[in-house]
């Protein structure tokens, strides 16, 4: 009895340290090639230029939520810049309102963790 309670205890554990590090290691490998390999941004003309700041909800550490979620946003087609503030659960995105619409920014954010973690909320643009 005792030896499966601290098995289940170690499991447990390891399940919750893992989570951010499994994304931080992805984070790493996926800056890494980006460093190597320069992502043209296409300029965005003035008149198309929109910002949508929100709150995402869910978020449980600044290196492996937040940079992953920052790094899928500033992928995006038509995303100039995108900022994700651990600390104040906000994130703030600058995109052309011709490809890219808050919707689909809420899409990716939510698509980023296995659609249930992360959740946004009160987008304004």
């Amino acid at each position: 009895m005792k030896f499966t309670k601290i098995i289940a205890s170690l499991a447990i554990a390891a399940l919750v340290f893992a989570s951010c590090k499994k994304n931080t290691t992805e984070t790493l490998t996926e800056a890494t090639t980006e460093t190597s390999i320069p992502k043209e941004k296409k300029a965005i003309a003035a008149e198309n230029v929109q910002t949508a700041s929100f709150t995402i909800d869910g978020m449980t550490c600044p290196e492996g939520c937040a940079k992953t979620i920052e790094q899928e946003l500033s992928n995006l087609n038509g995303v100039e810049k995108a900022a994700v503030d651990f600390e104040k659960k906000t994130a703030t995105v600058t995109f052309d309102k011709t490809v890219q619409n808050p919707e689909s920014l809420t899409k990716v954010v939510q698509e980023t963790g296995d659609g249930k973690t992360y959740k946004v909320s009160d987008m304004k643009s």
